[in-house]
């Protein structure tokens, strides 16, 4: 295989280099994988609990030189230190809730009382993962720890594009032999994963919409279950009664915290007509504070695109929206000092049928429009193929709860934004586009890796074939 090479994102130089694994290094690495798989199966949840939380305890030491790749991989250090302790704090959360949540249920026939079942959960032998660039770590082992402690083994290929984290990761999971026989990370490009789909038993993937139709379409072909989280382009309503204050304080760090690049941003404003201009005013003056991370990693609060391909879209979608009679207040303009930096873009004069309004633009862009009523809010919220997350601001909960119910995506933020970040215990589902299959939040995110037997007993004396006699059927 060919190495592959990397892009610093604050550089915009290669400074990385990686070779992927070959077909037949893949194939031994699955075979390897699927035959530990059943003894971590039946070592039982308690020892899989103490394993899980020994790697807890090898990420602790392993933290720094993570922290410093994951840095270097994203061009951030806050979020860097952030997606290691979130694992570590997915980890602790899941071997607290885990062993709950598979007691074997049991019933009895209401047809036939002699009948009786219990259910078996039987997990996936292999899990694989593929992960995207923007949070390397952290939508890496989202679906991995779940499943290892379903009883899976776990195959992760993160992104080429953010490839350095996986070795110092590496070394933690080797710091507990056990773990490493079932666990094993290695990054790769597009080949790697189509190589993977039909290796695996079931594929968790976090992308974008386009690879996540074509894991699909491979994993349908392979006749596996595919759990995708896929783009978003999720809207928020302001409403009239909206705290004004409030409401531009949460779309502007919904929208650009992490330069926008996360799935859950909030990438369109619905803002009634009556307060339209004053909460305008006030988001353009709080985003014009806002500055980035260069020349200093340690100062600002936005870092810079992570994949240099991205900065070239979300200015096409600016570009589009001037074109076509849009204002840029702040921003609009990609910086580049060797990586690519784009200031929190406050846009008016949008209208509904812009690229910046229908299309994923995961950039600090902020596009405002105005509505009417709720009527027409819901319907312009509404309006798109994606389905993801959204939230809704408003002088009370009863009043962005009326309006929340009628949008059509999986989780909805009440006077905040993008909180399914930070929300890991309820259930939700992608809707439209945005994904597919089982939530990766809730119980749901670890009873999706089993798949439930049962074993049904008769307790008195089965039915003979006579019993099905054409002459026992009635007459007349």
């Amino acid at each position: 295989m060919q190495p592959i090479e990397v892009v610093n994102p604050r550089s915009g130089q290669v400074d990385y280099r990686f070779t992927p694994p070959s077909p037949e290094e893949l194939e031994a690495l699955v075979g390897g994988l699927r035959a530990a798989q059943p003894g971590w199966r039946d070592a039982g949840m308690e020892a899989r609990v103490a394993a899980l939380q020994a790697f807890k305890g090898a990420l602790e030491r392993h933290r720094a030189e993570i922290a410093d790749a994951l840095c270097v991989d994203t061009g951030r250090c806050l979020m860097a230190h952030g997606e290691v302790s979130s694992t570590v704090n997915a980890v602790e959360r899941w071997c607290r809730q885990a062993p709950g949540l598979v007691a074997e249920a049991g019933g009895r026939s209401t047809a036939v009382p002699t009948i009786h079942y219990r259910n078996q959960w039987v997990p996936y032998p292999l899990v694989g993962v593929i992960s995207p660039w923007n949070f390397p770590m952290v939508l890496a082992f989202i679906d991995a720890i779940p499943a290892l402690l379903a009883g899976c083994a776990v195959l992760i290929k993160p992104s080429e594009i953010t490839p350095r984290f996986a070795g110092p990761v590496r070394r933690a999971i080797e710091d507990v032999p056990e773990l490493a026989r079932v666990l094993a990370i290695h990054p790769g490009a597009g080949e790697t994963g189509a190589a993977m789909v039909p290796r695996v038993d079931a594929v968790c993937f976090t992308g974008s919409v386009r690879t996540g139709r074509v894991v699909a379409e491979a994993a349908a072909r392979a006749f596996i279950p595919a759990f995708l989280e896929l783009g978003g382009k999720d809207p928020v309503i302001v409403t009239e009664t909206a705290d004004l204050d409030l409401a531009t304080t949460v779309v502007l760090r919904a929208s650009v915290l992490t330069t926008g690049q996360a799935c859950q941003s909030l990438e369109r404003v619905y803002v009634h007509d009556r307060v339209h201009d004053e909460f305008v005013a006030r988001l353009a003056e709080k985003a014009a504070r806002v500055t980035i991370n260069w020349p200093d990693l340690h100062s600002g609060q936005l870092g810079p695109f992570i994949w240099g391909r991205q900065a070239a879209i979300v200015q096409e979608q600016i570009d589009e929206a001037v074109a076509r009679g849009a204002r840029a207040l702040t921003g609009g303009r990609v910086e580049d000092h060797g990586g690519q930096w784009l200031r929190p873009t406050v846009l008016v004069d949008v209208t509904q049928d812009m690229k910046v309004m229908q299309e994923e633009t995961f950039g600090p862009v902020m596009p405002v429009m105005r509505y009417r009523d709720a009527a027409e809010a819901v319907r312009l919220a509404n309006d798109g193929i994606y389905g993801l997350s959204a939230a809704v601001i408003a002088g009370s909960e009863a009043e962005a709860e009326a309006i929340a119910r009628q949008l059509d995506a999986g989780g909805i933020s009440i006077n905040d934004g993008a909180l399914t970040g930070v929300m890991h215990e309820c259930e939700k589902n992608s809707f439209k586009c945005s994904g597919l299959g089982g939530s990766r939040m809730g119980p749901g995110g670890f009873t999706r890796f089993f798949r439930r037997k049962a074993l049904i007993f008769q307790t008195a004396k089965p039915l003979p074939i006579e019993a099905f006699d054409e002459a026992n059927a009635p007459r007349g």
